[in-house]
Formats: C-alpha cells, sequence, structure tokens
C-alpha cells in the first residue's frame, strides 16, 4: 500500500459515520501485530515514542529526527495508515512547517499539532497554552508544509482542561477556519462539553481520552467523533512481559520453564519469515 493509499485510508475514516478505536504502535513488531490484528489505523503517541526511542517519560525530550526515524522504521515494516503526534511541532511555525515535511516522507497518514507550550515553561509546572494567534500560526504553517494534499492534518488542542471549554471551541474554530482537515481534543470531561464542541464546529472529531460516560462508539458516533483513542495499552503491556522475563532469568529460571514468550509461529508470523525465505530462495538460490 502506497503513502497515498494509506493517507486515502484515513480520510475516508474521517469521512465516514462510525468511530474507530486506534491500535497503539511504537515500532516495527507492534505495527505489524495490529495490521495483522485488522486495527484500521494505528496511533503513534508522543508519550510511547518517548519510551520506545528514549526510555524517558512524556516531557519532549524527543526530537523531531527521532520521531521521523521511528515512524520511517515502522512505515516500511508494515502498511497501516497510522496517525503521529507530532506534539507542538518542536518549535515555532518555521518548525512545524519542518515537521509536516519530516513525516510526510517518513509515511505518516496524518499527525496532530497542539497549541500546548512546550517544552515546560521554567518555574511553571503547570501546562500551558500558547497564544491563540500563534497557535492559528502553527496551523497554518503545517498546511503550508505538505506536499502532498492527502496527508491529514490535525489541529489539536488541550484547552478544555487547562483553560476553559469556550477556550477550547474559541481556537478549534479558529483551527478550522485555517483548513486543518480534523480536530483534536484532549482533556473532554463529560458528555455535555462533547456535545458543545459538536454543535459548534463541523469538522470530524478525534478524542484523545474521554470519561466513562463517553465509551459508547455509537454515542461518538452521533457526536462526529470519528476516531477515539484508548490510551497506550501495549507499551505497557510490553514492559511488564519484558521486566517479568528478565526477572525470571535473574531469579534462576530455566529459558524453557519462562512462561508468556511468543510462539515461534507468532515470531515467524510478525517478522514475515516466509516471504524472507521465499525471497532467499528465488534471489539467493537457497531451498524453499
Amino acid at each position: 500500500m502506497t503513502f497515498r493509499q494509506r493517507r486515502d485510508k484515513l480520510r475516508s475514516i474521517l469521512a465516514g459515520s462510525s468511530c474507530i478505536r486506534p491500535g497503539s504502535v511504537y515500532d516495527a513488531i507492534s505495527i505489524r501485530i495490529a495490521q495483522d490484528l485488522g486495527f484500521e489505523i494505528g496511533m503513534f503517541g508522543g508519550s510511547v515514542a518517548s519510551l520506545a526511542v528514549l526510555g524517558d517519560p512524556d516531557i519532549t525530550l524527543i526530537t523531531l529526527t527521532e520521531l521521523a526515524e521511528q515512524m520511517r522504521r515502522m512505515s516500511r515494516a508494515a502498511a497501516l495508515p497510522v496517525l503521529v503526534d507530532a506534539d507542538h511541532g518542536y518549535g515555532n511555525a518555521l518548525n512545524v512547517r519542518r515537521t509536516v515535511a519530516e513525516l510526510e516522507v517518513a509515511g505518516a497518514a496524518g499527525l496532530t499539532i497542539e497549541d500546548t507550550l512546550l517544552p515546560q515553561a521554567f518555574g511553571e509546572a503547570k501546562t500551558q497554552l500558547i497564544p491563540l494567534a500563534e497557535g492559528v500560526g502553527k496551523m497554518k504553517a503545517a498546511l503550508d508544509g505538505r506536499g502532498d494534499p492527502s496527508l491529514v492534518i490535525m489541529g489539536r488542542t488541550g484547552a478544555a482542561s487547562v483553560s476553559s471549554l469556550g477556550d477550547a471551541i474559541e481556537r478549534a474554530r479558529a483551527y478550522e477556519a485555517t483548513g486543518v482537515d480534523a480536530l483534536f481534543f484532549t482533556g473532554i470531561k463529560s458528555r455535555a462539553e462533547l456535545e458543545a464542541i459538536s454543535a459548534t464546529t463541523r469538522l470530524p472529531i478525534v478524542l484523545g481520552g474521554a470519561p466513562e460516560e463517553l465509551s459508547d462508539p455509537g454515542l461518538l458516533a452521533q457526536l462526529r467523533v470519528r476516531i477515539a483513542l484508548q490510551g497506550h495499552a501495549p507499551i505497557a503491556a510490553a514492559t511488564q512481559a519484558v521486566h517479568a522475563t528478565l526477572k525470571a532469568l535473574r531469579d534462576g529460571t530455566a529459558p524453557k520453564q519462562l512462561q508468556g514468550l511468543a510462539s515461534s509461529e507468532l515470531t515467524g508470523r510478525v517478522t514475515r519469515e516466509a516471504e524472507m525465505k521465499a525471497r532467499s530462495a528465488d534471489f539467493l538460490g537457497l531451498k524453499r
């Protein structure tokens, strides 16, 4: 599947009438598993990018180069369309433009640009937002930076939990006016807030987490939510599994007695072993 086809797939989801749950992906193996299991799209979050690449918490230490390179590895490994959390675009509006260009050639199907002030300001523990005008400038730069018009650009705001619902709506409408393809919200605390957002905006909505009363995909679809995240459990599960396995080995458990390991069949599937053997036969003259 070409990059354009992956982006068209994401666009078809946004243009549809259903709400889907993406698979959280962070490396070549996780994206292949998500694809094999039938997820329509993958979500490459900033937090999991920081964990997978740096082993650091989500405090914006990862660089654009590192993020794009990890996306490039996943694009090579599988054809699953991926939505990338591009944080604040790694600087001002001109940096945002560069961020879009780099993630486009890395194979992202879409990306989000948010209006959070990042990195964290000196002496300020609470989350802060950039001014609305600066956010609008970033959205315009993001749109100007894409070479492939099928690449999805989403304007993202966490204003609902940082400042107010009214501010979130004002920002969303301003970003909508720039021509972005969808609106991404975090910090929505109730159905009433989502209903207010849906009533005052026009674009497809993506939710980055929501309370229990907003867990029904049918309800979300009615409120124009097309993608609803479920967090990033896979990397947490992988961390626990690696920790448990290494601890067991360190405590003296024999390798053959370890529990919860991937079977050779599953490992062969996710590493595309059969395809590699076929290529080895065709190109190296090896027996199948």
